[in-house]
């Protein structure tokens, strides 16, 4: 479970490459580049605990810039236990940098490798991300002039040292990265159960701290204390956020550039760049591929020209161009890649765009006509003993991406709502979401809604999904959490986050809805027992989704039109 977050983000070296696949650092013959010998030194942190790092000095006379990472999956891996290919990448990786004049620092967050103190996930990184950067600038090697960088972990990590706003800390790149943990880790209130529970466990947590994950769906000072939301109005620095619409953290990327963008403070505001493209938390599953956008190749290719920019002082044109790259995905079988799949620029996120709904029918239809009928409903049964099995989505720890669902089947508790075969393309460019009339016969239940493309031949691509738990629909605070009233539909609002995409002629544009998706989050017991309790036994519940006029179940689309692109 560990080698794959390591090969997406382990970072330390390895994430931009994985990413982008430069060509690598090559030696006379033609081999692999070795790493660079390097000196291990330990840094003081304001309590006194010592922070082991690596230190990767470039050819020449110094001083010189110095790029920063600070990492969970250790400074020095066990080859014996790395991903295949991860030692030739990391050597690659530090290459690319010390050949391009910058010295490369790589550090065990606290408690990890050879660093003192506590693990704790993410909770040190403020202060530790604060006197890292400092430390690093008064070394006789450092100009004085840092940035941070890293994918994942290390992305978290990154933009914790940019909320501390450390003074000689100048920019970060930072690589498929959240906003807030907690909005990740508990989507519409849902613990993400395989992938959060398991890479915590993975990471030598204990007891207490994986059952706080359980326990921690209703907001609280503890957990929301190092969201990034908390802290952006103290960033002070040009970042370059990558992200990809497959990731774990799509919406993380977008919300940091948007905000920091048009409301950060002086330094951030207007500086920051922000690409997306068809990629996930490792490699994509399923019969879709998009080769040569897949990579964030756009990105990486413009690292070195982001950091001689704002370390270097070398005007590279890089702030002469739009802030927005992202791709805009479309028909993507293998073997049958569309021309429309395609790089476009845009000013800022989201762009202009029509909000359009697209309404549920009782035939299983999805329709851009508000439904007139003055009744309107599906029922189905919801047993938590036998949930909907997860195929596919923003995954981590198992297999991910635009994966085909028609494996699931012709399930009573799974509901299908398809368009016609489009007689033209519909793009979309922004943040996706569903209106869900439900009700429920108990007092608590989840549901869910997913976004899929359906291809001519009937592959069922996944493009977004999200849960929603019933008690949490007006929010997550602990005065917003409110039981249903058996039987009373009830407006849910499920967040699907952001993508682009185009559903070409002949496609068809389905909404699904349902109660679950197992493993990836936790199943709901429909019993309305709080957070974590596993004791009180589970009931079958009886879901309903309205379809009528004064109930209109929607998926709401922000369409946009060719006026709108570059």
């Amino acid at each position: 479970m560990k080698s794959l977050f390591a090969a997406a983000a382990m970072a330390a070296l390895a994430v931009a490459p994985a990413l982008a696949q430069p060509a690598p650092a090559t030696s006379p013959t033609g081999a692999a580049a070795a790493a660079p010998t390097h000196q291990e030194v330990f840094m003081p942190m304001r309590d006194g605990v010592k922070l082991a790092a690596n230190v990767y000095v470039t050819q020449g006379s110094g001083p010189w810039p110095v790029i920063l990472e600070r990492t969970s999956y250790l400074k020095d891996p066990d080859p014996a236990k790395s991903p295949p290919g991860m030692q030739q990448r990391m050597a690659e990786s530090i290459a690319r940098y010390t050949s391009h004049g910058y010295v490369l620092v790589v550090q065990d967050v606290r408690g990890k490798g050879h660093s003192q103190g506590f693990y704790s996930a993410f909770v040190d990184d403020i202060p530790d991300g604060y006197d890292t950067v400092e430390w690093v600038a008064r070394q006789p090697w450092s100009n004085g002039k840092v940035g941070i960088t890293g994918g994942s972990a290390l992305g978290i990590t990154s933009n914790m040292a940019a909320i501390a706003a450390p003074p000689h800390l100048v920019a970060a790149y930072v690589i498929v990265a959240p906003q807030d943990r907690a909005d990740y880790e508990y989507p519409g209130g849902v613990l993400k159960e395989r992938d959060v529970v398991g890479w915590t466990k993975d990471q030598g947590e204990t007891a207490e701290q994986i059952a706080r994950l359980y326990a921690g769906e209703v907001d609280n000072v503890l957990t929301r204390r190092n969201d990034m939301s908390q802290g952006l109005t103290f960033v002070r620095i040009p970042i370059f956020n990558v992200g990809g619409w497959y990731d774990i953290f799509d919406d993380g990327d977008i919300r940091n550039f948007a905000w920091l963008q048009n409301h950060g403070a002086a330094g951030a505001r207007g500086n920051q760049k922000l690409y997306m493209g068809p990629f996930g938390h490792g490699p994509l599953s399923g019969g879709l591929a998009y080769p040569g956008l897949d990579n964030g190749f756009v990105a990486s290719a413009d690292e070195m020209r982001w950091w001689d920019y704002w370390l270097k002082g070398i005007d590279t044109g890089i702030m002469d161009e739009p802030p927005v790259h992202v791709v805009m995905m479309a028909g993507a079988e293998k073997g049958a890649f569309s021309p429309q799949n395609r790089i476009l620029a845009f000013a800022d996120w989201p762009p202009a765009s029509r909000e359009v709904r697209y309404y549920a029918t009782a035939d299983h239809g999805l329709s851009a006509t508000r439904p007139a009928a003055a009744s309107g409903q599906i029922s189905y049964r919801f047993d938590p003993a036998q949930p909907v099995p997860t195929i596919g989505g923003a995954n981590l720890t198992f297999a991910r991406g635009p994966m085909d669902q028609r494996p699931i089947g012709e399930r009573p508790d799974y509901l299908r709502f398809e368009t016609p075969p489009l007689d033209k393309e519909v793009a979309i460019a922004g943040r996706v979401k569903v209106e869900v009339w439900g009700a429920t016969d108990g007092p608590d239940t989840d549901f869910m809604a997913k976004l899929v493309d359906v291809y001519p031949d009937g592959y069922e691509a996944l493009v977004l999904d999200n849960p929603i738990r019933a008690r949490y629909r007006l929010g997550r605070g602990p005065d917003d959490v409110r039981m249903m009233i058996p039987g009373a539909p009830e407006k849910l609002t499920i967040d699907l986050w952001n993508t682009a995409i185009t559903f070409e002629k002949g496609h068809r544009i389905e909404l699904v809805i349902t109660s679950s998706s197992s493993p990836r989050f936790e199943v709901n017991r429909n019993n309305g027992a709080p957070p974590g309790d596993t004791t009180t036994p589970a009931r079958v519940a009886t879901n309903t989704v309205f379809l009528d006029r004064d109930h209109p179940t929607a998926l709401v689309l922000p369409v946009i039109y060719p006026d709108d692109v570059k």
